[in-house]
């Protein structure tokens, strides 16, 4: 817990992350911030689909329409903190020679993606009106 609210102060101090061990080749802290971008840019879909669903989708039951959007929103957020979390931890590994954080967080997204999907599948099928 210690290191995630060190964490979470480098999200607002980058220059403290230079300060740590020694400059990696470029192209790996390149290729971080790419990774970076690739996650912001899954929040971000995660979060338009949240959208699309509560407006698009009037005729679903209210309930099944909150649940789905709630759970596409509450994935894009996660994913968007997980994205700057992700991006210091391994620049603070290049940076000290240590082997890149392993992470359990693309196995949970990708499941809850799936139940989302699957509950959108039974939806479409079953055809659940409000």
């Amino acid at each position: 817990m210690i290191e995630f609210v060190r964490n979470v102060r480098l999200w607002f101090a980058p220059q403290e992350v230079r300060q740590e061990g020694r400059t990696p080749d470029y192209r790996f802290s390149l290729a971080n911030e790419r990774t970076f971008l690739a996650w912001l840019r899954t929040a971000l879909a995660l979060i338009g689909g949240g959208f699309a669903v509560d407006q698009f989708l009037p005729g679903l039951r209210w309930a099944w329409r909150v649940g789905l959007a709630l759970a596409l929103l509450g994935s894009g957020v996660l994913c968007s903190l997980r994205a700057i979390n992700h991006w210091v931890r391994c620049e603070r590994a290049m940076r000290r020679g240590e082997d890149l954080p392993a992470s359990r967080f693309p196995a949970v997204l990708s499941l809850a993606v799936a139940v989302v999907a699957v509950a959108m599948v039974v939806v479409v099928l079953v055809g659940w009106a409000g």
